[in-house]
């Protein structure tokens, strides 16, 4: 009150102690009667409606200059013909089925996927993981963004109560390129063997080499975990069904890492269920032989599916919008699996290529070659820059070829004419192949070399 007198005296010159009572309360109440109520609330939109108009307009032009920063037109002016170049690099690349490319008929059928949460309720992936139980053969199914993340929380959910082993063979996918997950992720150590016909791990190897009992100096084996396909060659049914039936008399948990399992059953007619049943947990790949852009399926019962989805979520692993990848993903059964039969021949028409030019080779199986060029003096790395500057390149990484469903045979033709051409050059040049090749004395020989070059 003090204030507003003073204020009153400050504006008007005439001091309030000089008037009457009456007069005062007069000029007090009509300037109370213009000041806000501290206890109303002022509507947000009042609020904003009283701003001055230099305010609200630089407001808006802060959101506007923020909304500019955050456009993004990731595309190139010429991105139709860059993807046409995509994917004649795709048909001439021998790294990895991995690099295979949505059709835009696989697009067109993904586009008409359901537009659930995945976390919550996604129809199309629930019906695409209920095909994949059905086909395997087993309760349930549980789609995940990548085989990696599939065997690591398949193993994840096996192992319950350290310590703990997984036995494998030392060529494992689950050992050798997944950095490390299992020992991170579960804390198990990992029994490597070394199959002793160089093939497959056999149930004299199993049985030589799984840890039982109570030996507080061991850590006892608590899964099997075997691979099918593993770098292309496909593992006798009958023996993976002789190492099940001892595992499972012994307490010991079987997993599959079935990644490339539809080439085993292109390749042997076998009931995809068939394949499967030998085990408790089964990871399979639809974004390698098949070609689909993104995804795995892990299969089991339902209560261990439902223990995996909750590892999925800890794993960082649930998503939303999923219904597109799944839908990809059953295009790609359907449409693609039927082309591995034709996979498998022109892989076949390679290696059997090679060979006549004098190139040894250490397997050939399914869909992946294993060579070595020494034999008729030609390096990897010669090769691989050799193939990167023809004038239509090809791409390679090194000992292993991969043929997929998008590879074009006239790529094979042309990487078998450049063998053949810098095989002569070396004879023209003096090269003769060594009557006994050195081994170093090494028992085991890493067959798949990788090349940067």
């Amino acid at each position: 009150m003090n204030n507003l007198c003073r204020w009153w005296e400050a504006r008007v010159g005439r001091s309030l102690s000089l008037m009457s009572p009456f007069r005062v309360r007069h000029i007090v109440s009509s300037l109370l009667s213009h000041l806000p109520n501290p206890r109303a609330r002022v509507p947000q939109s009042s609020f904003y409606a009283r701003r001055p108009v230099s305010m609200a307009a630089n407001t808006d032009a802060a959101r506007a200059q923020i909304a500019e920063e955050l456009k993004a037109d990731i595309f190139t002016r010429t991105q139709d013909e860059d993807n046409k170049r995509g994917f004649e690099q795709v048909s001439r690349c021998f790294i990895s089925d991995t690099i295979t490319v949505p059709t835009s008929d696989m697009y067109m059928y993904a586009a008409r996927a359901s537009v659930g949460d995945a976390v919550y309720h996604e129809p199309t992936t629930l019906a695409f993981e209920a095909h994949v139980a059905k086909v395997t053969g087993k309760e349930d199914a549980l789609y995940l963004p990548s085989g990696t993340m599939s065997n690591q929380i398949a193993l994840r959910t096996h192992l319950k109560q350290p310590p703990y082993a997984v036995l494998c063979d030392h060529r494992s996918h689950i050992v050798r390129y997944e950095a490390g997950g299992t020992a991170f992720h579960s804390g198990a150590h990992s029994q490597m063997v070394i199959p002793s016909n160089g093939h497959h791990l056999t149930l004299s190897d199993i049985e030589e080499n799984i840890v039982l009992g109570t030996d507080l100096h061991s850590s006892p084996t608590e899964v099997i975990s075997l691979e099918n396909t593993l770098n292309g060659t496909v593992f006798p049914q009958d023996e993976i069904v002789r190492i099940s039936d001892y595992a499972h008399s012994v307490g010991v948990k079987m997993h599959l890492d079935g990644a490339r399992l539809w080439h085993v059953a292109a390749e042997t007619a076998t009931p995809v269920k068939d394949l499967c049943a030998p085990f408790d947990s089964v990871s399979l790949c639809f974004s390698k032989g098949l070609g689909a852009p993104i995804g795995s399926c892990l299969v089991g019962t339902k209560e261990y599916i439902a223990k995996a989805r909750w590892f999925r979520k800890l794993f960082g692993g649930g998503m939303r919008q999923t219904g597109f990848m799944t839908a990809a993903a059953a295009y790609a059964l359907t449409h693609n699996f039927p082309l591995l039969p034709g996979v498998h021949a022109l892989t076949q028409r390679l290696a059997d290529g090679l060979r006549e030019i004098g190139v040894e080779i250490n397997s050939a199986e399914t869909c992946m070659v294993f060579f070595d060029p020494a034999p008729v003096g030609v390096s990897l790395t010669e090769l691989v820059q050799r193939a990167r500057d023809l004038p239509r390149p090809i791409t390679l990484g090194g000992s292993r070829l991969v043929v997929h469903v998008q590879t074009s045979p006239q790529a094979v033709d042309d990487l078998l004419a450049l063998v053949g051409e810098l095989a002569a050059e070396k004879k023209a040049a003096g090269f003769v192949k060594p009557e006994h090749p050195q081994t170093n004395g090494k028992p085991y020989k890493n067959m798949y070399v990788k090349v940067k070059a």
